[in-house]
């Protein structure tokens, strides 16, 4: 159970407004730091095996992290911890465009990192509150903001770089920003959330191992279409390698898309089939890709993945606070980091199987754990004691 300890109501405009401005800043900045990506390799003179195990930082980070903000969420609740994470992500941001060495850019890279991990946990936990207070789904809208953030940002990088903005300078901007939206946001936050259950490290159980599996398969899938997607039609010799990008695009539109009407889509079928059709509309989209023979077949394909995968992760970072198996705090951690294992260990698994086999054989093998959403959507609801 939780309390309110000031009697902020979780359903009003303001806080699922505050809670919508918070996903939007972790998506702005990561959109930001993509961009300057290129700046950091040819400043630090990285070969791109030196520039994956840099970015391989970020993603350890959060990881590491993850786990221990969950802790925190339960002991200090979850304002606390968007605040702490949305100031240290903000404010230690700009320092990775000026770090002079290998070893410092390192250690920014994975306290970035640490901060993001804080965030996402503390802002998936305040969305589950803010939802159970409601009478209808909110988490694919909350969702589809980090996505827009995520344009926002790396939009914005790319126009003050383009125009002659140092990356430092494109860096400060980015976070000042972010961190002026996060001081706007948090007085509507809920204040003082907490769970009268322990803040122990506790290992994932029941059910929720069971919804941080179907996350890692679905962030899986997710980081396959940005890691792989590229390579696959171009292999397939549906497009020029200056056109790879296509796919991922349209994957993003789509998955954008499919989050901002998410929430009418859930209330009107519910979890369950939210899972159902989500999985099925996944899988369909990775087979078109992994056997198109036009790039129209291919780019049908992509847009099923964005959308099909669109509300997933929404609906069980949603069965995650509802579950009764643990804490609602510690269960989004580990749901959280169940996805980013996933999206970490994922691109390695794909070039592994696609080197002892083929590309499309991994894709085929991604189709297939897939399946794993639809087949489990029925455990993973039937155990909630509230529907989302």
């Amino acid at each position: 159970m939780s309390t309110v300890e000031n009697h902020q109501s979780p359903d009003r405009p303001t806080t699922r407004l505050a809670t919508r401005l918070v996903f939007f800043v972790a998506g702005f900045v990561l959109g930001c730091w993509s961009p300057l990506i290129p700046f950091v390799k040819q400043r630090l003179a990285l070969d791109e095996a030196g520039l994956g195990l840099l970015l391989l930082c970020l993603g350890i980070g959060s990881v590491l992290t993850m786990p221990l903000a969950g802790i925190a969420c339960t002991r200090f609740g979850t304002r606390k911890v968007i605040v702490w994470g949305g100031i240290g992500l903000t404010v230690i941001f700009p320092v990775v465009a000026i770090t002079a060495s290998v070893w410092a850019t390192v250690a920014i890279v994975l306290l970035i990192g640490v901060f993001l991990g804080l965030l996402e946990v503390g802002m998936n936990s305040h969305a589950v509150e803010v939802e159970r207070g409601s009478t209808k789904p909110l988490m694919s809208g909350f969702h589809a903001l980090f996505s827009v953030g995520g344009f926002a940002g790396a939009g914005g990088a790319i126009l003050l770089l383009t125009v002659g903005v140092t990356p430092f300078l494109t860096a400060f901007l980015s976070a000042a920003t972010g961190l002026a939206i996060i001081s706007v946001a948090w007085p509507f936050l809920l204040k003082n959330e907490k769970e009268t259950e322990s803040g122990a490290l506790v290992f994932p159980k029941g059910i929720v191992l069971v919804i941080a599996l179907m996350t890692a398969i679905t962030f899986l899938v997710e980081g396959a279409i940005l890691d792989w997607g590229a390579l696959l039609v171009t292999g397939q010799g549906l497009v020029e390698i200056s056109m790879g990008g296509f796919g991922y695009m349209l994957f993003s539109v789509a998955m954008t898309i499919g989050r901002l009407f998410g929430d009418r889509f859930v209330a009107a079928i519910g979890s369950r089939q939210s899972l159902v059709w989500g999985g099925a509309v996944t899988i369909a989209g990775v087979l078109l890709i992994t056997t198109a023979p036009h790039v129209w077949v291919s780019g049908a394909g992509f847009v099923a993945i964005g959308f099909g995968a669109s509300n997933i992760v929404p609906v069980l970072f949603s069965l995650a606070g509802a579950q009764r198996a643990m804490p609602h705090g510690q269960a989004v951690a580990a749901v959280a980091t169940a996805g980013y294992g996933g999206i970490l260990l994922g691109p390695a698994a794909i070039g592994f199987v696609a080197e002892v086999s083929s590309l499309p054989a991994a894709f085929f093998l991604l189709a297939l754990l897939m399946s794993i959403i639809p087949i489990f959507a029925f455990r993973a609801t039937a155990a909630i004691a509230k529907p989302c």
